[in-house]
């Protein structure tokens, strides 16, 4: 007789994929036949194909009664096999092969990602990342903290990603963080200067990736603001929510928090504009270091190695990434341009051609828009050398 479960629970059968696949034998049937010559008739003339191969497995585990779980997302409710403990949790920091995990209970665990997923990221430079929700299956006497060296769970499976932040990085996608809500792109008017190709991209990755997007202005007590007001003044007017602050002195930091409050955001930028800065000046409690521009190059200096996921004492999350040079885009065509930049909208319908580029035909209704002053100039050039691939060459810090 089966093994009875607890009242209101139930078992489901969910697959996996073993890392390796054993070979079983092989007939040489060329060999036979030169053996047998003629004569074939003891060598059979069909074979058994098995319907589920070495790859194919399927696992049992328990779950609420009345949970409406699929195959992919049951791991996701909190459940247990016959072999550990299953819990939810969101991937604080992902380090090589292990993840500091959160789970609902708010304990964080030292976690290992398994095989199966590390296989199946060929196009993704990591299968798991900071703002992923994961199952995870506990070892017996788990325990809990950061500091822990040796794994005490193992990541199994990853629930769809609802938004992502993803970029180009040597010919493969890389998920710079996931399932977040808006994407804060921290510029600096200089130290380092203001770059706005930059800037333009990380708002096509962030439309790309289903984000919001704020725009930050960092340092503005470095220089004078009046200088900036009308490159604000063009974002804001596009849609994007904008603001001006100074980590140093405090300048726009209750705007930020307000922008941040309740959110999962990422921060992102070049090298040097101050994200860790900012981070600190809203919680100062994380600490977390920086390093000032560096004199000789002008560019910022590498303080942030790894993406990680902070909670804010305010009310909401934060992702901290490294910083960057170039921010290269992935996967994004450059006929689907024109619908990330949110000012062509209300003239692509009058091109005269449906397959207008917007770069060269005659009869362009944006061209015209440009014309009369109705699309920033400057703007849509930084559309042109996007569209035909006119950037720098990708240099990480």
């Amino acid at each position: 007789m089966g093994r009875k479960h607890r009242k209101g629970k139930k078992k489901i059968r969910v697959s996996f994929r073993k890392k390796k696949e054993q070979k079983g034998p092989r007939e040489d049937w060329t060999r036979k036949y030169k053996e047998l010559g003629d004569d074939v008739g003891d060598v059979p003339t069909w074979e058994t194909v098995r319907a589920k191969g070495e790859r194919s497995r399927r696992r049992t585990i328990i779950v609420d009664a009345d949970a409406d779980l699929d195959q992919e997302t049951a791991p996701l409710a909190q459940a247990t096999d016959e072999k550990g403990t299953w819990i939810r949790g969101r991937v604080l920091e992902v380090i090589g092969a292990r993840a500091l995990v959160e789970g609902e209970d708010g304990q964080v665990y030292v976690c290992a990602v398994s095989g199966v997923l590390r296989s199946v990221a060929i196009d993704e430079r990591s299968s798991v990342v900071a703002g992923d929700l994961v199952a995870v299956r506990l070892a017996e006497g788990a325990v809990s903290g950061p500091d822990i060296r040796e794994p005490q769970g193992m990541i199994e499976r990853v629930e769809p990603r609802r938004t992502m932040l993803t970029r180009a990085y040597r010919g493969k996608e890389q998920v710079v963080a996931a399932n977040v809500d808006q994407v804060v792109v921290v510029v600096t008017p200089a130290d380092p200067p203001l770059k706005l190709n930059l800037l333009d991209r990380y708002l096509v990755a962030a439309g790309q990736g289903n984000l919001d997007a704020v725009i930050c202005l960092n340092k503005v007590d470095l220089a004078e603001l009046d200088e900036f007001v009308s490159i604000l003044g063009l974002y804001a007017q596009l849609g994007y929510q904008t603001v001006a602050t100074s980590a140093t002195t405090g300048f726009g930091l209750e705007r930020l928090k307000h922008l941040l409050s309740g959110k999962i955001s990422v921060l992102a930028g070049q090298s040097g504009v101050g994200k860790s800065s900012l981070i600190n000046a809203l919680q100062p409690g994380l600490n977390l270091r920086t390093r000032e521009v560096s004199k000789a190059t002008g560019h910022g200096r590498h303080t942030t190695t790894v993406t990680r996921l902070y909670k804010w004492h305010f009310g909401g999350w934060v992702v901290d990434t490294p910083g960057i040079r170039q921010f290269s885009l992935w996967n994004v065509k450059p006929e689907e341009l024109e619908g990330y930049f949110v000012e062509f909208r209300p003239y692509v319908p009058y091109c005269r051609f449906p397959s207008c580029t917007h770069t060269h035909e005659q009869g362009c209704a944006v061209k015209r828009a440009v014309a009369r002053g109705e699309i920033d100039a400057a703007r849509y050039q930084r559309y042109c050398n996007l569209y035909f691939g006119e950037e720098e060459k990708f240099e990480e810090e």
